[in-house]
């Protein structure tokens, strides 16, 4: 597939209205407009995607149905009980990793007033957040080499993510990579100009920044990865 000519004007039609129309009747009125102008295309783009990881980091190839996010929101647990998210976004992220945001994966959403992507890790749990810190404590060096590079940071900007106040415990208060170790998330996020949704750049500037991210991407996924494999291994021998 050679890439993607970008989303129909009645993308931004459609999360326009929902924005002013966050409720069940007014989705289910509009579902075909959802299902033509935001779904279908979007499986396209991702199609699209994945045609350039497949010569350029297979392992990333993410089918669409586990890539992009649903439109429904979670509502369980937040004050915010609008039914629909006001974008649709998709993550890129190895099969053999397990949930979502465990692992480094590359992401992007689109609304009728947003273009985003972003990569690295965003919530990664106790244990791959243990294996990451390790990881950067002992290869520091090469972290900063990919994300200081001027075409990385030309396109993705500087290092984001929480962070606590001290260093955790086994790792030395002095270490050099103290502000790295000090982070709960390591992912670089960027807002692109809106209008580029529904043009023929939109497929090229979100590549050209997803193929700039796979080197650190798969340096931060290199010890969880590692970790899944063995677990995978041993759960085969028990079986």
């Amino acid at each position: 597939m050679a890439g993607f000519g970008g989303f129909p004007k009645g993308m931004v039609t459609f999360f326009k209205g929902l924005s002013k129309n966050n409720n069940r009747e007014w989705f289910q009125a509009h579902k075909e407009d959802f299902e033509a102008n935001v779904k279908a295309p979007m499986t396209e783009m991702v199609q699209a995607l994945n045609a350039e990881f497949a010569k350029a980091a297979p392992a990333y190839v993410t089918e669409p149905k586990r890539a992009v996010y649903r439109i429904h929101r979670d509502t369980r647990f937040s004050k915010d009980k609008t039914p629909y998210k006001d974008h649709i976004g998709a993550t890129f992220t190895p099969a053999q990793s397990g949930a979502k945001h465990a692992c480094g994966g590359l992401y992007f959403g689109v609304s009728h007033d947003t273009v985003e992507v972003a990569a690295g890790v965003y919530m990664p749990e106790a244990e791959q957040m243990l294996l990451i810190r390790t990881l950067l404590a002992e290869r520091h060096g090469e972290f900063r080499k990919i994300t200081e590079a001027k075409s990385f940071k030309g396109l993705m900007g500087e290092l984001k993510g929480d962070q606590l106040t001290r260093v955790p415990k086994g790792f030395a208060a002095d270490h050099p990579a103290t502000e790295l170790l000090k982070r709960k998330a390591w992912y670089f996020y960027e807002k692109l100009d809106p209008a580029i949704a529904t043009t023929p750049m939109l497929f090229t500037e979100i590549k050209k920044r997803f193929l700039t991210s796979i080197p650190l991407v798969e340096f931060l996924n290199g010890p969880v990865l590692a970790a899944a494999k063995k677990k995978e291994r041993a759960a085969q021998m028990f079986a």
